[in-house]
């Protein structure tokens, strides 16, 4: 294991998975909430924060987790905090919490809350 990526572990290079949705019309299509726009920003997020050595991607920790304290609000009646797992896995934390507010309805301005946090990283 190298330490001057954050791939080594969290296979960060991956794409964002769809997740199933209860019903077809899916915002992203057949199965998936996520709405495309807010696909492409994740996905943007996940190819970026593939490229942070790991040092420079802990000091950008708290741009994501400020978005994932802003989704948890968004996605339960009564949010709990996020863990920290570090930056190894905050990609996919990020990934499930989006998923989790466009299935609650509360993906409205979450593409552009993406598209901010992204550019904050570099």
């Amino acid at each position: 294991m190298t330490h001057d990526r954050t791939t080594d572990t969290a296979g960060a290079g991956s794409p964002a998975p769809a997740v199933p949705s209860a019903g077809p019309g899916a915002a992203g299509g057949a199965g998936d909430v996520i709405t495309p726009g807010a696909r492409v920003e994740l996905d943007r997020i996940r190819r970026r924060w593939a490229e942070l050595p790991v040092d420079r991607a802990e000091a950008r920790m708290p741009v994501l987790r400020r978005l994932l304290a802003d989704l948890a609000r968004r996605s339960a009646p009564v949010p709990t905090p996020v863990p920290d797992l570090g930056p190894a896995v905050v990609v996919d934390q990020l990934t499930v919490l989006v998923w989790d507010a466009c299935a609650a309805g509360a993906g409205d301005g979450i593409p552009q809350l993406l598209t901010e946090a992204r550019r904050e990283l570099g």
